[in-house]
């Protein structure tokens, strides 16, 4: 049995388990059900089982009990990691790529692809090791690169695309990075301290994107039509997100974040289907956006 096979099988168990708890016997009864369409066999004896536990434990840190008063397995406070998901969610796209040699009659990819990926690994070893990196940036605004030497704290996705957030040595400031501007990547032998203040969750807590503020959040109300509000409920625009109004007139939310450009490209890409409601500075900043807009076709 292969590695591969050996990870298909206990990210199959996870799934099962998130499903509900189950004996032994009904994860074996989902193993060969998947079985059958794969074409191979992944069901398990109970010694190969408490194996695969134990696997699954080190590998995703998801840790599977056994309740003894009801005689099924369950999943132990699965507060799982975003890392650990998408893990799992690749692994799975992974094994679905190789069910076929001619991939392009029946999958269509995306043709436009973030640049830099190559170096997200050189610079996620940079954070866990915590050694200096220096490299060559381009600003979007400045035709000029630049050489940077930061002090690399942790990357960050938006929108497919993955950023590097670091402290700049040259001002002591901490700052994001693309990483598809960045350029002739260098780890040196330097190391550095981490800052005791930092912490990548609180720093975007209220943040929709990549831009931080030392601003308070502000409460935002925004109005959906209710054929838009389907998609904003499956897939929602920030952690705060909080139901107001669900009826056939409207979906209205509530969000608390900083009133940054990201948020305000994000909401004028809803178009007509939006409304802001609150904060009266947002509204404004909306009003003046379209108002340009339309300003360009009344040439």
């Amino acid at each position: 049995m292969s590695k591969r096979e050996a990870i298909s099988r206990y990210n199959l168990i996870i799934k099962r388990l998130r499903r509900s708890p189950a004996t032994l016997k009904e994860i074996n009864d989902y193993l060969e059900e998947v079985s059958e369409l794969q074409d191979y066999n992944f069901t398990v004896s109970k010694r190969t089982f408490l194996r695969d536990k134990d696997d699954i434990l080190s590998l995703y840190r998801i840790d599977i009990q056994y309740n003894f008063k009801e005689g099924k397995y369950f999943i132990e406070s699965d507060s799982q990691s975003d890392a650990n998901n998408r893990m799992l969610e690749a692994y799975d796209t992974f094994n679905a790529l190789n069910i076929t040699d001619d991939l392009s009659k029946f999958i269509h990819f995306e043709k436009r692809r973030p640049q830099g990926t190559e170096n997200f690994h050189g610079l996620l070893h940079g954070i866990k090791s915590r050694n200096q990196v220096q490299f060559t940036y381009i600003k979007y605004w400045v035709d000029e690169p630049t050489h940077r030497i930061v002090h690399p704290y942790a990357l960050k996705e938006f929108k497919s695309r993955w950023y590097l957030i670091a402290l700049d040595t040259k001002d002591k400031r901490v700052k994001t990075f693309g990483l598809d501007r960045i350029s002739d990547l260098e780890i040196e032998r330097v190391k550095f301290s981490a800052s005791v203040d930092f912490d990548i969750n609180t720093m975007f807590r209220h943040s929709f994107g990549i831009l931080s503020s030392d601003e308070k959040p502000e409460k935002i109300i925004l109005s959906f039509t209710p054929f838009q509000g389907k998609y904003i409920k499956s897939y929602p625009l920030h952690e705060s997100q909080k139901t107001i109004v669900d009826d056939q007139n409207e979906y209205r939310i509530s969000l608390e974040v900083w009133l940054t450009y990201d948020l305000q490209m994000e909401l004028l890409s809803y178009g007509p289907e939006l409304t802001v409601i609150t904060p009266v500075k947002l509204r404004n900043q909306m009003k003046k956006s379209l108002e340009s807009t339309i300003s360009f076709y009344s040439k």
